[in-house]
């Protein structure tokens, strides 16, 4: 089997605990969603940089972890859409156009806060900021929310809208693996939805928490599987009759 991303950072101890305490898989159910979180114009920028490049003009900047993950999500969701599987879009709900206070910042100080929002030669933060790059933007027919939270299951009728579709399974994608991609599977497995996260379709300002966020999600929310399985799994899906319509809808 090839190494994981996180084996690198793992202790003796840890491998040594992580083999002798067995782990089983969350596995796949019948009926799919897609989650993409958070794939925004503020950590992608306007062109490929290195991360300290990229912070000098875009604060928020995920540098090139979101550049290269890009053409794996776009992938993934073009297998979804090809075999009829559900896509939610979920991004952030700009303060300064909702009047709703955020929770970024809530551990920045008032000169690391000026400087995320954008000051100097970087580039000053605003609503169209949290606009879906187009590479990944919805088409008609898919679900978008806006969240102010590190999770959709906060405060957004997504639980709704997935109960409506039958939804039992989440593969997700986005970002950051550390911060909302892992508060997003944290709540989707509160709600016992099956939750797959595609390894490569994540991504994250730091290389350690990334990694160790995978560690940890696969060992107790969610199974963290290459791309290459997943699509694997979604061509050999075969949709329940009626799903993807919302059964409201159906019904009428």
């Amino acid at each position: 089997m090839a190494e994981r991303v996180w084996e690198p950072f793992l202790t003796e101890q840890d491998k040594a605990h992580v083999a002798a305490s067995g782990h089983r898989t969350t596995g796949f159910g019948a009926r799919p969603a897609l989650l993409m979180i958070d794939l925004y114009r503020w950590v992608f920028g306007d062109r490929p940089l290195p991360l300290m490049e990229a912070v000098k003009e875009w604060p928020a900047s995920c540098g090139l972890a979101a550049w290269e993950s890009l053409p794996h999500i776009q992938s993934l969701l073009a297998t979804a859409r090809e075999v009829g599987i559900p896509v939610v879009h979920v991004t952030g709900l700009p303060e300064e156009q909702s009047g709703i206070a955020g929770w970024a910042n809530a551990t920045r100080s008032d000169e690391g806060r000026a400087g995320y929002m954008g000051s100097g030669g970087r580039t000053a933060r605003t609503p169209e900021m949290f606009d879906i790059v187009d590479e990944v933007a919805p088409i008609k027919g898919e679900a978008f929310l806006r969240k102010s939270s590190p999770s959709p299951f906060y405060g957004t009728p997504i639980v709704g809208h997935l109960n409506a579709l039958g939804v039992d399974t989440l593969i997700v994608a986005g970002e950051s693996t550390s911060g909302c991609v892992r508060a997003s599977v944290v709540d989707a497995c509160t709600h016992r939805y099956h939750t797959i996260v595609a390894e490569e379709c994540v991504f994250d300002r730091h290389e350690a928490t990334h990694a160790l966020n995978l560690f940890d999600m696969n060992q107790k929310y969610a199974d963290v599987l290459a791309l290459s399985d997943i699509q694997t799994w979604m061509h050999a899906w075969q949709a329940p009759e009626g799903y993807g319509v919302p059964k409201a809808a159906s019904a009428s």
